[in-house]
């Protein structure tokens, strides 16, 4: 069988992208703890050492990952089930993590329904079997069920809950009190909330929406991620975004850093902000971010963080930094009270489809440029976080005050609301769509824009467990298949001044009009002032180097050591 496997391997190159399961990568750092050499493994797996080794140099990212996929961070379901019921309930427990963290009513009942459905469109997929073992979501399944994924500690609602009114009158006080107490001013005071995007996502009466709906397999419009957005009460300190995607290293940021991307990148399977996730973000973001705030605006270092009571935020905030205080507010008071809500999660989202159509107008119009489906096919993350940047931009100031007119009415001064904003937005991706061919009405648009906080459906369920298998089959490409990291050389930005310089010539030769001409090549310079920057201080290090070089050169070792000394 060594030898069978051994021949096997030899047809393989170097080259070629191996797509193994999560369960050979666990079998691969299990052997190597128990002592096996990469070579004794590849011998036996029948698998090229140079994937192995890969996989073992990524062993705290698997082991992570799999940790991470446990549900509810508990204890994972036993295989007392296996096939079609424990992809139910695998399917089922990411199903209720989101109603939880949407902080939507779960009932028994509830859950019941949701698996008996799961349970028949699984049996309609492709390759499974009419005659699967059977399943009865009764209630002695559910108590057995709930022990397996440790759901002890949620609670379940018999009752649709809906918004806390009483408490949404009372907290302001509440809240006005703890500010008082404490000292801080509306600069001091912050709000932060997730939400969900479908960063890949066309109005569904698109062609483009209705191929993709008609294809087999997993749906890129289904691809989410989470974000975190927050503010200060003034409006004038926005936080830098917090995405979290399914994926540590997607390959569109292969020659990136993300160090520097307009958003702070963490990875989750299941695309949640989690407690570890939030802790992070907490003390290695949010904290400096404050501190540096504060110092440049002459203010006391400390603030006041109201967060909802999402899963993802842990209670034990409070007690992590002396000079940060941690509210939480009442249950069922977020969509009345959570600043957050009150239109910039919204009009952040709107902005974002627009940003995206822009994008698609852009590619589209240039000469020799894509049509809209090849435009569409290569979009990928790394165009949907400069759209998040754009889009995030797009919040002003005053718009980050006013949302805290409920919560905080004496740091308010005058704000009309955010009702126009989408209706006009809308209408502009309406404008922008017949420019790209696409028949969309406002409610196309509307109804996209209201699918990201939508319930996740038994099609988003199953897709998103067919996207996670599809990963886990494939391994990430090796340091050798990896292109090289962008780097702005004096060659590059000397040759894109050239370009620029050459448009906004055409520009005033061409322009009768002196005063549109004027300031457009104005805003082009300043614009890209942060490259001439770049570009002197490398020509000034690049002077630098060889005049040393120079000097060093033309001395010879006797003249060196004539040379008097200091």
């Amino acid at each position: 069988m060594a030898e069978k496997r051994k021949s096997g391997e030899s047809g393989v190159s170097s080259s070629t992208k191996h797509r193994r399961s999560l369960n050979t990568k666990i079998e691969i750092i299990e052997r190597s703890e128990r002592g096996e050499t990469p070579t004794e493994i590849s011998r036996v797996l029948g698998i090229p050492r140079s994937t192995i080794t890969t996989i073992l140099q990524k062993k705290e990212w698997i082991q992570k990952r799999v940790k991470g996929s446990a549900p509810m961070q508990s204890t994972v379901i036993t295989k007392q089930h296996v096939g079609l019921i424990a992809q139910v309930e695998r399917l089922l427990i990411i199903w209720l993590e989101d109603q939880y963290e949407r902080c939507a009513p779960v009932s028994s009942g509830r859950i019941r329904e949701k698996a008996g459905s799961l349970y028949d469109d699984l049996k309609k997929q492709p390759g499974e079997s009419s005659d699967a073992e059977p399943f009865n979501a009764n209630g002695e399944w559910l108590m057995r069920f709930k022990a397996r994924a440790n759901l002890h500690n949620m609670k379940f609602s018999d009752e649709a809950v809906s918004a806390d009114e009483q408490a949404a009158r009372v907290f302001p006080k509440t809240l006005a009190e703890i500010i008082e107490k404490g000292g801080y001013c509306a600069q001091q005071v912050f709000n932060v909330d997730e939400t969900r995007l479908f960063w890949k996502k066309m109005p569904s009466r698109t062609n483009i929406a209705k191929e993709e709906k008609s294809m087999p397999g997993y749906k890129a419009a289904k691809d989410r991620i989470t974000l975190l957005f927050g503010a200060n009460a003034a409006g004038d300190f926005k936080l830098k975004p917090l995405l979290v995607y399914r994926s540590g290293n997607p390959r569109a940021f292969h020659r990136y850093s993300k160090a520097f991307l307009p958003v702070i990148w963490k990875s989750d399977p299941k695309a949640q902000v989690n407690k570890d996730i939030f802790e992070d973000w907490f003390n290695y973001h949010f904290v400096p971010s404050v501190r540096d705030y504060c110092s440049k605006n002459n203010l006391a270092f400390k603030a006041l963080l109201i967060l909802n009571n999402a899963p993802g935020h842990p209670t034990s905030l409070g007690d992590m930094h002396p000079d940060i205080q941690v509210v939480f507010l009442p249950p069922n008071t977020t969509s009345l009270l959570q600043p957050m809500e009150q239109g910039v999660i919204a009009s952040f989202k709107a902005y974002y489809l627009r940003s995206t159509f822009a994008q698609a107008i852009w590619e589209t119009e240039k000469q020799g440029g894509p049509t809209l489906k090849e435009f569409w096919k290569s979009f990928n993350i790394c165009h949907a976080v400069k759209n998040i940047d754009e889009a995030w931009n797009e919040i002003k100031q005053p718009d980050l005050n006013g949302v805290w007119k409920k919560l905080c009415p004496d740091f308010v001064s005058d704000f009309k609301g955010f009702t126009g904003t989408v209706k006009k937005v809308t209408k502009n991706v309406v404008e922008m769509g017949k420019d790209l061919h696409l028949d969309i009405a406002p409610k196309d648009v509307e109804e996209l824009l209201a699918s990201h906080s939508e319930e996740l459906t038994n099609e988003d369920l199953i897709e998103w467990e067919q996207q996670k298998v599809a990963e886990e089959q494939e391994d990430e490409p090796t340091v050798q298949e990896t292109p090289p990291r962008k780097v702005l050389t004096i060659k590059v930005l000397a040759e894109a001044f050239q370009h620029l310089e050459a448009a906004m010539s055409l520009f005033e030769e061409h322009d009768p009009n002196i005063e549109r001409s004027a300031p457009v090549n104005r805003d082009i310079y300043n614009t890209y002032r942060c490259y001439r920057e770049i570009y002197k201080e490398k020509k000034k290090t690049s002077a630098q180097t060889s005049l040393g070089t120079s000097l060093c050169s033309s001395k010879s070792p006797e003249k060196l050591l004539k040379a008097p000394s200091n």
